[in-house]
């Protein structure tokens, strides 16, 4: 059920992003906010290799777009980002975050700094909480750019 509901939500986001161009894409279409559905994209890149490859299946994998000096480039740096290999990149992390943890019961537990405990299964309610409250602005972000609406 857990894959299940994280698995609508990452498609919800990726028909928000349907049939745009690049351009529309990296458009900040809610003032003042910046935000932009590539930068949702990238943000849940980075997002879904951070708390399931790298802290749930404990592999030594890059951050995705930003680094402790540039902590919001998965969001701010869009302007010269190339939308279609962010695009893949989105597709390849799900694909790759699903097989990191396939083989790990719910109950495995992580520790992180000056956190509790954390299991995986803690990681897919947390990940679902995520693309649940990123759909929502990807939904007003859509919707101001060329009025569609919906799931």
């Amino acid at each position: 059920m857990l894959q299940g509901w994280l698995e609508w939500h990452r498609q919800t986001l990726l028909t928000k992003c349907a049939g745009l161009t690049a351009e529309q894409l990296k458009q900040a279409t809610v003032e003042p906010s910046n935000l932009t559905l590539l930068g949702l994209l990238r943000h849940m890149a980075a997002v879904e290799r951070s708390w399931f490859r790298k802290r749930a299946a404990g592999l030594d994998v890059p951050d995705l777009y930003y680094d402790d000096t540039n902590i919001d480039g998965d969001f701010d740096d869009v302007a010269g980002a190339d939308a279609e290999a962010d695009h893949a990149t989105f597709l390849a992390e799900l694909v790759l975050a699903d097989a990191a943890v396939a083989k790990l019961p719910l109950e495995h537990e992580f520790t992180l700094p000056k956190r509790p405990t954390i299991s995986l299964r803690w990681v897919y309610l947390h990940m679902i909480e995520e693309y649940a409250r990123h759909n929502g602005h990807a939904d007003l972000l859509r919707e101001r750019l060329d009025g569609v609406t919906g799931d």
